[in-house]
């Protein structure tokens, strides 16, 4: 049976996006105030600087992405010089900001009733500086003690190693299909994809279940077949807002 839950955390717990938007503001603002080079430089592209050095730059730590990224930004100003008064600035306003969307807190309270909490992410947003504080029994960070980022096997084995249960008993939660969905299920783990967009599944074997919202992650984890090995054989459930659908909430 099912005995922990473990979430990733951007886009799936916290609402980064806004965040991020919010702390590249502030380095427009100050940009522009220090130098008139900067006048003409958009919020859409600091944001496009982010995809811009990510494919060179995927394995590194999500932190030091985004400073190659605001580096790019500020020599476009010629004030890349000053990199690290920006970073300071953008990572103060970013976490600042940063929060759980409104179905988090509700639906953990619920879960941890029956579940042990985890917390892994590949990203920076640290679950006490992201009004998460408390709220998990382990938190595991990739790039931390050598920790490689999802969707590599150590990450997962790390998981289950923080859990301290067999990886069947197990369910991985989150919003990317590659690294909460097919990485989880390669290493043992049970899955649940939120998709909160209503995206069409990716080829591939699906998910133990599918949750638009977080506040259906107890209904859909009820639903979970105990039997781990008909997990590969009964179509996912979908859980919509009114509960398990007709496939009975067995995967």
């Amino acid at each position: 049976m099912l005995t922990t839950v473990v979430f990733d955390a951007d886009e799936t717990l916290l609402d980064l996006r806004p965040a991020v938007t919010g702390g590249l503001v502030a380095v427009l603002d100050e940009m522009r105030r220090r130098t008139p080079a900067a006048a003409g430089v958009t919020l859409a592209e600091l944001e496009s600087d982010w995809g811009a050095v990510f494919g060179e730059l995927t394995a590194a730590p999500v932190m030091e992405i985004r400073r190659a990224a605001l580096a790019r930004s500020l020599t476009r100003a010629a004030l890349a010089d000053h990199l690290d008064e920006f970073a300071d600035l953008f990572f103060a306003r970013r976490f600042a900001l940063t929060r759980p969307f409104p179905d988090v807190t509700p639906a953990l309270a619920t879960l941890r009733r029956r579940y042990t909490l985890g917390f892994a992410t590949n990203g920076n947003s640290r679950a006490e500086r992201c009004g998460l504080t408390g709220e998990f029994a382990f938190e595991l960070y990739a790039h931390e003690n050598g920790l490689p980022k999802k969707p590599a096997p150590e990450f997962y084995a790390a998981v289950v190693a923080a859990a301290g249960v067999p990886a069947g008993q197990i369910v991985y939660v989150g919003d990317s299909w590659e690294h909460d969905v097919v990485g989880p299920r390669r290493f043992g783990l049970r899955s649940v994809w939120l998709n909160r967009l209503g995206l069409p599944r990716p080829p591939g074997g699906p998910p133990d279940a599918e949750v638009s919202t977080i506040a259906d992650l107890p209904a859909a984890l009820a639903g979970l077949a105990v039997e781990s090995d008909s997990a590969d054989t009964v179509p996912a459930a979908r859980v919509g807002v009114a509960g398990v659908d007709a496939l009975g909430g067995r995967a």
